[in-house]
């Protein structure tokens, strides 16, 4: 079976340490959508990682990695992150696969989406700048290049003609800002780099490995609520980060899909653009970016904050089916007095549970309910009946109000500050 683990917010959950912690119980990690944008984070042995493409797989001996179809791959930022492996003793080599049919980005594809984000002014998404939506657009406009093409005798022919394609796009935006040949070198050096690594049919593969009983986990990059159908449109990613991706991103079968873990973080925070029904622009706002160190793991850009929202937790509940919760960062909230969580929405004066279609547009207003703070340092803790009375009972709230268990309790970022809660 295939169980898979994704972010049920707007990003930066805590994917990475999850899916390292669970590693062990699988024998193949897949990364099934997304591209370089990701910033999964992972600390243990007093050492922090940071894996952009790369499934969190890669640290745990006897564990197969695949980067799968639906991911998007720039060649250069994937051999620095493979030689930054390499030099802390990970055997990259013998773990890594990569799916002939996950997409790259080109180097026109960086200039593409600096021009595009340039040309919006004050309307910015939000874009990491890393080519990944003018890749997806590649993708579904038929005109992209993929990992197996690399092998291909016409790979230059074709790039060449993707190219010039482009460079036309790009003279439309009157966009000027940027060194081709520059970029170009590190590309070419990065795609004879990646021609030594163990290139695959990922469907045939994986499909096999189901055969032969494997344990697969399918992860997920960004969060739900920046799925490109279900998310806060048009702030959104360019992929489906949600479970419906892992099909069409793996080339697996539905029924394969066994137990699907979503991952939330105690409260809320968001990178760029969008609408946040709960963020608080204040000194509160300002202690959990401080406390949580909310800053992109690979932007370094600083997170928005807020309240946990649980409208749009259930939402992403619902549209994934989520069958265990993991819930992150319980220990940021710690020495907070009075603890927030919105419970509902009021739309245009009109309270409800649903998160609106137009949420962009629409005056959200987040209808609070207040819990009993907790004073205790929880990075200590072990089990769930040692942690405090009050945190237990927020605990107990989220589960209820989401209809779904919480399965594990992240107390801090290391491997060992984690919790499971019961038989999970």
């Amino acid at each position: 079976m295939v169980d898979v683990l994704l972010g049920l917010q707007w990003g930066d959950e805590g994917k990475g340490k999850i899916a390292d912690y669970l590693t062990p119980g699988y024998d193949i990690v897949a990364r099934f959508q997304g591209g370089p944008n990701a910033g999964h984070s992972l600390h243990f042995n007093d050492q922090k990682f940071v894996l952009n493409t790369i499934p969190s797989g890669i640290f745990r001996d006897n564990c197969l990695n695949v980067i799968g179809n639906g991911v998007v791959a720039d060649p250069v930022r994937l051999k620095v992150e493979i030689e930054k492996l390499v030099a802390a003793g990970v055997d990259v080599k013998s773990k890594l696969l990569i799916s002939k049919k996950a997409h790259i980005i080109l180097p026109t594809h960086l200039i593409l989406d600096a021009a595009n984000e340039a040309s919006k002014g004050d309307k910015k998404i939000g874009s990491t700048l890393r080519g990944i939506g003018p890749t997806y657009m590649d993708k579904t406009g038929r005109n992209g290049l993929r990992i197996g093409d690399i092998i291909s005798q016409n790979f230059n022919h074709q790039y060449q003609d993707l190219v010039q394609k482009h460079l036309k796009l790009i003279q439309n935006f009157n966009f000027t800002d940027y060194d081709l040949p520059a970029l170009e070198a590190p590309f070419f050096e990065a795609l004879e780099f990646l021609r030594g690594f163990n290139l695959i049919d990922s469907e045939y593969y994986l499909n096999q490995a189901l055969k032969d009983n494997k344990r697969i986990l399918a992860e997920g990059a960004q969060g739900s609520l920046l799925d490109i159908d279900f998310g806060s449109y048009p702030f959104v990613t360019s992929s489906n980060t949600t479970a419906g991706g892992v099909c069409t991103g793996l080339g697996i079968p539905p029924g394969s899909i066994g137990k699907v873990i979503g991952i939330f973080k105690a409260y809320c925070t968001r990178v760029g653009s969008g609408p946040f029904p709960t963020e608080l622009n204040d000194a509160m706002g300002e202690q959990l970016r401080r406390q949580g160190n909310e800053f992109g793991a690979t932007t370094g850009r600083p997170r928005r904050t807020g309240w946990l929202d649980l409208p749009a937790l259930h939402y992403s509940v619902m549209i994934n089916g989520v069958n265990e919760l993991i819930m992150m960062k319980s220990d940021v909230l710690s020495g907070i007095d009075e603890v927030k969580v919105c419970t509902s929405y009021k739309v245009n004066g009109t309270e409800t549970l649903q998160m609106p279609f137009d949420i962009c547009n629409a005056i959200v207003e987040p209808v609070y309910e207040s819990f009993k703070g907790w004073q205790d340092d929880l990075t200590q803790i072990r089990s769930f009946d040692a942690l405090p009375d009050s945190f237990r009972s927020y605990c107990s709230q989220i589960s209820n109000r989401s209809n779904c268990p919480i399965g594990i309790i992240s107390v801090g970022p290391d491997r060992e500050e984690t919790i499971r809660v019961g038989n999970s």
